[in-house]
């Protein structure tokens, strides 16, 4: 190996270890709590979260030591050298019934998250977010402002907020957005900063559908915020999903997939990725990221 090459693995692997060493500081001070980590490890193998070895991770937990740490490696099943994001179905499974545990035992809860789920058009957002709401209708699903007219059926402030021009530059100039665009050069659409802010104080989780350009806007004025990238399981499927859905013409067609290539370039960008090789399975990695315990709503 080039010794260019040799000094750039060396720096990546240094900068691996301290952000591993981050992760683990933050459960042991409780800036995030064990299951949270535990959900972006299992919902993406490509994270930080991941990389940790199971012993590491359970030994960043407060009271859990190295005489604890050997009979719970027995009981769980787990070889030493697991990552998190190595274990299997029953093994995650069994970790997640012990972090449960042992969160109730000491009493720590886990934060509402605001989850911002972006992806490129066909790969399913929409059938991810009505799954969660379905099974979690608490969670606030944000409601955008547009400029727009209402179409037939649509009622204000349930489908949309409709405002006029004047009423949305109010809200652009007053920071009232988190993120607003120019759609189709006619339009304006944007999220609403209050309701969002609202929901996370009364302790619900916040889940906003937008679109890539959105979510960095959200981010911006919101650091705090998880962007999730929803991926499809392969180019070949999100190319079958757009054309089979029969919604727009060929030419549009090739435009959004022509779109869809750049936005899947930008997903290193975003805090966890999620594959969406099944819509149950995709929305509960994305209820694990919101901080949700499905165990209390069973």
């Amino acid at each position: 190996m080039p010794e260019v090459d040799r000094r750039a693995a060396a720096l990546a692997a240094v900068a691996k270890r301290r952000a591993r060493a981050q992760v683990k500081k933050a459960v042991a001070t409780g800036a995030r709590t064990p299951r949270d980590v535990a959900a972006v490890a299992f919902a993406d193998p490509q994270s930080v979260e991941a990389s940790i070895r199971i012993t590491e991770f359970l030994k960043s937990l407060p009271s859990i030591g190295a005489t604890k740490l050997e009979p719970l490696m027995e009981r769980l099943g787990i070889s030493r050298v697991k990552r998190l994001g190595g274990l299997g179905k029953h093994q995650r499974s069994a970790v997640s019934d012990f972090l449960s545990a042992y969160q109730s035992r000491r009493g720590i809860e886990d934060r509402p998250q605001l989850v911002v789920l972006a992806g490129p058009a066909g790969v399913g957002k929409g059938t991810v977010a009505a799954r969660i709401l379905e099974s979690f209708p608490f969670v606030h699903l944000s409601v955008s402002a547009t400029t727009r007219n209402p179409r037939p059926g649509e009622v204000d402030s349930v489908n949309y907020y409709f405002v006029d021009e004047d009423e949305f530059d109010a809200l652009v100039t007053s920071d009232q957005l988190l993120e607003w665009a120019t759609v189709h050069q006619t339009n304006r659409y944007g999220t609403p900063r209050r309701p969002v802010e609202t929901a996370l104080d009364e302790g619900r989780p916040v889940l906003l559908e937008i679109d890539i350009q959105g979510a960095r806007q959200v981010k911006l004025a919101m650091p705090e915020a998880r962007l999730v990238f929803l991926l499809p399981p392969s180019w070949d499927e999100l190319v079958r999903r757009l054309v089979t859905r029969g919604t727009e013409s060929a030419e549009d067609q090739a435009r959004r997939l022509e779109t869809a290539r750049a936005e899947l370039a930008a997903q290193h960008e975003f805090d966890v990725r999620v594959v969406n090789d099944d819509v149950t399975r995709a929305a509960e990695l994305v209820v694990d990221l919101m901080g949700i315990n499905k165990e209390s709503y069973a």
